[in-house]
């Protein structure tokens, strides 16, 4: 059954629309200006495009203190910059813009947003959804809104070692992160519900995902009400462990096919309201997290994680279903 749609202010023009922009989004990929459609299609609306170095919360804090503060705020970038907007749409108590401008666009393209002109779109019609998301705290640290899922383990591993190659580009980068991968990924130990367990990771998708997949990169619910867990255990080799990572249906086939891909007795699976995570990883080892692509560090040590799913959080410009 369609979501039910929820009417939002309509600005054909963008009036009372700041979008905020991110330059970086999207670099791996070739993607055009979308300069020229701002300023055909929104000439009423106020284009920030980030400074190398500013931060997305400051430039919509300076925005909000104007004489004609924003009623919605939108944003032209990827998962991460997505992500954060919808925080702050969150805590402004604003409408969410999204439009899509990174590699991925995973939230986006779930509500059928495939392009600028179909956001922009919804804009213009008044069109939008309530839409559900996580909140994800780090042990006493300030609670971040995630659209479309947070891991522990091999993936914000692989990340962080990506990141320290970024000279050398992201293909290149991501290709000498797996390399490295192959030869050192190590299992860390989780506590959950009193449990202790080895693993290699674990993904906490927002609403339900596809149960084929151990990487549940990309949101396939709208409404999403739970957290869909998956938990793959350190029973099998480091090859197993990455190749759990492929998140695309022909890959993860593929791999299925050749018998890399983990066995399901490996894979534990939870759909639950709310999780909280001891992790604990192994020493001189990265004590790292990822949520829609944004690598955060913790402490040495490890840390506490606690995700709550939180339905009909956001309200977002959507197509008519």
């Amino acid at each position: 059954m369609p979501l039910p749609t929820t009417p939002l202010p309509a600005s054909p023009s963008g009036r009372g629309v700041l979008i905020v922009r991110n330059a970086l989004s999207g670099a791996s990929v070739m993607r055009a200006d979308p300069s020229p459609v701002f300023a055909a299609e929104l000439p009423d609306a106020t284009i920030h495009e980030l400074a190398e170095g500013e931060d997305l919360a400051t430039a919509v804090a300076q925005a909000m203190k104007s004489d004609a503060p924003p009623e919605v705020l939108g944003v032209y970038g990827g998962d991460g910059s997505v992500s954060r907007m919808a925080h702050l749409a969150r805590r402004h108590d604003r409408p969410l813009l999204a439009l899509p401008g990174g590699t991925f666009n995973h939230f986006v393209r779930a509500l059928g947003i495939d392009d600028i002109d179909a956001g922009l779109a919804a804009l213009a019609a008044g069109t939008g959804l309530r839409v559900g998301v996580a909140e994800v705290t780090a042990d006493g640290d300030e609670p971040v809104t995630v659209l479309n899922v947070v891991s522990v383990g091999a993936y914000p591993e692989l990340i962080e070692e990506r990141e320290r190659r970024s000279t050398l580009g992201k293909w290149l980068g991501g290709v000498a992160a797996t390399w490295t991968a192959l030869r050192r990924t190590e299992p860390l130990t989780i506590v959950l519900d009193g449990r202790r367990a080895r693993v290699w990771s674990v993904f906490v998708s927002v609403g339900r995902n596809d149960p084929e997949r151990v990487a549940t990169m990309q949101r396939q619910e709208v409404d999403a009400g739970v957290l869909d867990v998956r938990i793959h255990h350190a029973r099998g080799t480091r090859v197993r462990a990455l190749a759990s990572l492929a998140f695309g249906k022909r890959t993860a086939a593929v791999l299925r096919a050749v018998h890399l891909f983990p066995r399901d007795a490996d894979i534990e699976r939870l759909v639950v309201r709310e999780l909280e995570l001891l992790v604990r990883p192994e020493p001189g080892r990265p004590s790292v997290f990822v949520h829609d692509g944004e690598l955060v560090e913790c402490a040495p040590e490890g840390f506490r994680l606690r995700c709550v799913a939180l339905p009909d959080a956001l309200t977002v410009y959507a197509p008519e279903p």
